[in-house]
């Protein structure tokens, strides 16, 4: 017997909503690199700037693997069996874009000092290898395991990773985060992640959030402006 339903499949909300997360490490990984390459030699006022936001964007994948590793992974592991090899990846995977990070905190503080040319060069390689090693990571998770966060963990759980995540940004950030959240998203995802979010956060988003975000990426990007 054959069927007419010639509907789309349903992507599950987990999986649609860490692939929005995701996405937010993709494209700042891959702006670092490039903004650190424009930067002139001597600009040491550039370089701090971009340095901060290295910072801020390290302190937030850190806090991101670690919820996975502390609060996903073990609600997830015990309903696994050959599948857990694929879980134990992921551990090992964060432990390794770790060193990258470390490697390039050491360059980035070594390059905002002075801001030379050869510090300038030797960090962008070292924040494109970082961008690629995440982006596979991220691809891998998302193709591997995210459909079995979806088979396997419930709404109650999933809920109380996102709310860790949410209690480790600071106040004064979290429209900068949800801006972040919504730059790349499609008109769908946004309408879904916003009408998620408590009414006071939506209101507080339309009439201030959104001109925060505009700042802050104005003030990191220079010319390449958002459209969040």
């Amino acid at each position: 017997m054959t069927s007419n339903d010639t509907s789309k499949p349903t992507v599950h909300p987990y999986t649609r909503e860490m692939a929005m997360i995701h996405q937010v490490f993709r494209r700042e990984s891959r702006l670092l690199a490039e903004l650190v390459e424009e930067v002139r030699p001597g600009d040491t006022g550039r370089a701090r700037v971009l340095s901060e936001h290295w910072r801020l964007y390290s302190i937030g994948l850190h806090a991101h693997h670690t919820g996975e590793d502390e609060m996903l992974w073990p609600v997830l592991l015990p309903h696994l069996d050959l599948d857990a090899e694929q879980v134990l990846a992921m551990e090992a995977q964060h432990r390794a874009l770790d060193d990258g990070i470390r490697e390039v905190r050491r360059l980035m503080d070594r390059w905002q000092a002075r801001a030379l040319a050869e510090d300038r060069d030797e960090l962008t390689d070292a924040l494109r290898r970082h961008h690629r090693q995440l982006c596979a990571h991220l691809d891998e998770e998302e193709r591997e395991v995210m459909p079995l966060v979806a088979l396997h963990v419930n709404e109650k759980q999933w809920h109380a990773v996102g709310e860790r995540g949410l209690a480790e940004t600071p106040r004064n950030r979290l429209m900068i985060a949800l801006g972040a959240i919504l730059e790349d998203s499609s008109p769908e995802e946004r309408q879904e992640f916003m009408a998620r979010l408590p009414v006071p956060a939506r209101v507080l988003w339309r009439f201030l959030g959104q001109r925060q975000y505009r700042r802050e990426t104005d003030r990191i990007r220079g010319a390449r402006r958002t459209s969040a």
